[in-house]
């Protein structure tokens, strides 16, 4: 895609961001509404736009066109995080709040699992082009399913009713700025991955589409188990009596420090072996971010509060993907590889630094 539309490092990078011009603004909107309107129909709306842009990538004929796309598959993907946090807020008891999260982190890692070894394999008898065709309409299928879980579920649920917390009440605390901030510094180094981590394995260290598939899907792969596994002993640690808090923020600690270290070793790994065990330490690393960041989240704002607070935290936490991808593009082409890995480790350590010390203590904020 990126030879045939004629894009150097820097569009590249600038077209993977697009998505988070809007992505991130939106957010905010999008987690506000979810507090005060029907969650469940906002997700099929949201659906329907994200399904449909994806479709339409596939006609995307240069930078411009797949600009536009980018953008409306941001708006269509602004209502998920929000929108799941609210459900398990709503629905779930905090003894089963690591299971719901590790169920919503795991389809995170299975779907670029998925998304990469089946995208690998269209790439090769058909061209980028059909993949966007066929996962297009695979989201949309996805609504059938949907709408009949929703029918069942009530409106309400764990302690949801009172008044509606106004967002000003929220700004006032450290604590949705802090996790916004350490929400950030996590998402650089997953979309870094994300974004380049094709490219740096076929064009920079030789590697075949084939090749590249196999790693990075066992990479997402880990990342799916390691989610469960973590959700799994979260809640069983809940359950003990045992500190919540403290569980999350150890994990997230370690989560971090090991990124941190995964990412500065493939900086300089070559063989496919040692790339392979490096992608599979980020992908348990990662497990552990996509699971807590939500968790804690839902832990300090509560059910009432839920949306708009992940709307929030997720619109600052994203900023990093408006301007890691387009940073990380001019290292690339200026320095090289190297140095755009060794600067995602950096921010991973300082991630592991931030959840240590600045992170305040987790528990439910007062909202009246």
């Amino acid at each position: 895609m990126k030879d045939e539309l004629g894009l150097s490092e820097e569009a590249y990078g600038l077209a993977f961001s697009a998505f988070f011009w809007i992505y991130a603004p939106v957010q905010l909107f999008a987690g506000w509404l979810c507090d005060r309107f029907s969650v469940y129909r906002l997700m099929s709306i949201g659906i329907l736009l994200w399904a449909g842009s994806t479709l339409l990538m596939g006609f995307a004929g240069g930078f411009a066109s797949l600009l536009v796309l980018r953008t409306m598959l941001g708006v269509g993907e602004s209502i998920s995080f929000p929108g799941s946090s609210k459900i398990i807020a709503r629905h779930v008891p905090p003894e089963g709040r690591g299971v719901a999260n590790a169920s919503v982190a795991t389809g995170l890692a299975l779907g670029p699992a998925i998304g990469t070894l089946a995208g690998g394999l269209i790439l090769g008898q058909w061209g980028w082009r059909v993949i966007f065709l066929v996962f297009g309409i695979v989201t949309l299928l996805w609504l059938v399913p949907w709408r009949v879980t929703v029918r069942v579920l009530p409106t309400t649920g764990h302690h949801d009713g009172g008044a509606k917390v106004p967002v000003q009440a929220l700004l006032r605390n450290w604590s949705l700025w802090s996790m916004s901030i350490v929400h950030a510094l996590g998402n650089w180094c997953f979309y870094f991955l994300l974004a380049w981590l094709p490219l740096f394995l076929t064009k920079s260290r030789g590697f075949s589409i084939g090749e590249m598939t196999t790693l990075a899907t066992l990479g997402y792969a880990v990342q799916g188990a390691c989610a469960l596994a973590y959700g799994h002993f979260s809640d069983w640690w809940t359950r003990s009596g045992r500190s919540e808090a403290t569980c999350r923020r150890g994990m997230m600690i370690v989560s971090q420090l090991v990124s941190a270290g995964a990412i500065l070793g493939l900086a300089f790994a070559h063989g496919a072996v040692a790339i392979g065990i490096l992608l599979c330490l980020a992908g348990a690393a990662t497990a552990a971010l996509s699971l807590n960041l939500y968790a804690v989240a839902q832990m300090f704002a509560g059910p009432r509060a839920a949306g708009t607070w992940v709307g929030f935290q997720n619109a600052l936490g994203n900023v990093s993907g408006i301007f890691g991808p387009i940073i990380t593009g001019i290292v690339v082409q200026r320095a090289g590889y190297e140095s755009a890995f060794i600067l995602t480790a950096a921010v991973a350590l300082t991630g592991a630094i931030w959840w240590w010390l600045a992170v305040p203590i987790i528990r439910q904020i007062e909202l009246d």
